[in-house]
């Protein structure tokens, strides 16, 4: 996502294809994009870039959320998700997509009839499991009843810890794989965003609560004993963090999206780092639902969304 949407200006063609190149270079085997993502324009970039490469690597990709005349639209009706499925398919220069996701609940249709939808398109062939983004134990549980569903994908970090509420528990249950979103909280665990008049005018997280004035610089504040771990233990603050989160549980899977080369490297080298015990524990105290400041989401974006909520 971050290369073609949401965190400013997105990059000029061949830099988004060097970067995607780099990635697969340097040992990255899991690419995740969507529909979404630049209006299709991330899935064609991943296309472009690793076409040659198709069967080395593991794709996923999402459907029911598009933007559609210049507005975000959640749609989950079979038809749609037909469509975009094959528009993913052409776009991303590929026969089949590893993993589909619904990349949110469509309030006004059925989960069984989207995720029926999505069970009928791995029987054909053209996509191998089906998956969930954003959405709650009961909606997954529902889903899972009319298809396996193999992987649910939610926003999970030391700031954000809305899956611990159900959704991990019943991953383990039905043998559905975590895939963490935004594991960095979106640049914040990463301690380089001091400043938020900084951020690009069409940064997204001008529009996230925790990133508003009135609580940010009590969320940085947070960041103090967790940097000083960091440096305690030899690592950077993104390798901690996804440290953490390969330590709560041997069945989730963290997707860090950047376009640095950099910290590519950086975060491919966390899966090298282990915490023992008491590092886990203090990090858990140290930010955690209970210290953070702001909301996830506003209300508008709260609404789009099927998951618990503390």
């Amino acid at each position: 996502m971050n290369v073609s949407h949401a965190y400013g200006t997105p990059l000029e063609e061949n830099q988004a294809i060097e970067a995607l190149q780099a990635a697969f270079e340097m040992g990255y085997r899991h690419f995740d994009t969507a529909t979404l993502y630049g209006g299709g324009n991330n899935e064609l970039l991943v296309g472009k870039a690793l076409k040659n490469h198709r069967n080395e690597f593991f794709l996923a990709s999402k459907c029911g959320m598009a933007m559609v005349n210049g507005k975000k639209e959640i749609n989950g009706r079979p038809d749609n998700l037909r469509k975009q499925c094959e528009d993913s398919l052409k776009r991303l220069q590929t026969d089949h997509i590893d993993l589909y996701y619904l990349h949110r609940l469509d309030p006004n249709v059925p989960i069984e009839e989207s995720a029926g939808t999505l069970g009928d398109l791995v029987k054909e062939g053209k996509i191998g499991n089906v998956g969930l983004s954003e959405v709650s134990a009961d909606t997954l549980i529902r889903a899972h009843v009319e298809t396996p569903i193999k992987a649910i994908q939610s926003e999970y970090s030391l700031w954000t810890r809305n899956p611990e509420i159900a959704v991990l528990e019943t991953c383990q249950k039905l043998g559905t794989t975590f895939v963490a979103f935004s594991p960095l909280a979106r640049g914040f665990l990463t301690g380089v965003l001091k400043d938020i008049t900084e951020l690009d005018a069409k940064d997204i997280r001008n529009n996230m609560p925790r990133f508003h004035a009135e609580h940010y610089p009590n969320n940085l504040a947070l960041l103090n004993d967790y940097l000083a771990l960091a440096k305690d233990i030899g690592c950077t603050p993104a390798q901690l963090a996804l440290a953490w989160l390969r330590a709560k549980d041997d069945n989730i899977v963290s997707i860090p999206g950047t376009r640095s080369v950099q910290h590519m490297q950086d975060n491919l080298a966390a899966t090298q780092l282990t915490l023992d015990a008491k590092q886990i524990g203090l990090l858990d105290e140290m930010i955690n639902q209970n210290n953070v400041h702001g909301t996830r989401y506003t209300a508008a974006q709260q609404a789009e969304i099927d998951t618990e909520e503390f």
